[in-house]
């Protein structure tokens, strides 16, 4: 099951990309972290990624970053209609992630959040999902 779907948005700057999605979102961050030299941060449904030009090329293939209950299961769908695994699962700060090719050739990441940052980003309510 999809929780939430971010649009991704590149910049070179994290603070200076912030104030602009705050306002038209009328929201802050529900999440900002470091990985692998660049920073990242959800804000309403999108998802920032920061710094250097070359540290965010590594991530620049995927169209979308997707969050979902169950990460296996996930997989398990995409391989059965014919998505290629392209990066295998590995973990960050906020949990389990592969990225995925769909028949077609888009290309997204798929997230399985821990249930700390689940709760942290949508609510109570997250566990019942």
């Amino acid at each position: 099951m999809i929780l939430t779907t971010y649009a991704r948005l590149w910049a070179d700057d994290l603070g200076a990309a912030l104030p602009l999605l705050e306002r038209l979102t009328g929201q802050r961050p529900a999440l900002r972290f470091v990985f692998e030299g660049i920073e990242l941060a959800a804000v309403g449904d999108f998802l920032v990624i920061a710094g250097p030009a070359d540290m965010r090329a590594r991530y620049a293939h995927a169209t979308a970053t997707v969050v979902v209950t169950d990460l296996d299961h996930t997989r398990a769908a995409l391989e059965e209609e014919g998505a290629r695994i392209t990066t295998e699962e590995a973990a960050s700060a906020t949990g389990r992630f592969l990225y995925a090719r769909h028949p077609g050739g888009a290309e997204v990441e798929y997230v399985e959040w821990t249930a700390e940052i689940r709760r942290k980003v949508l609510g109570p309510q997250a566990d019942t999902r």
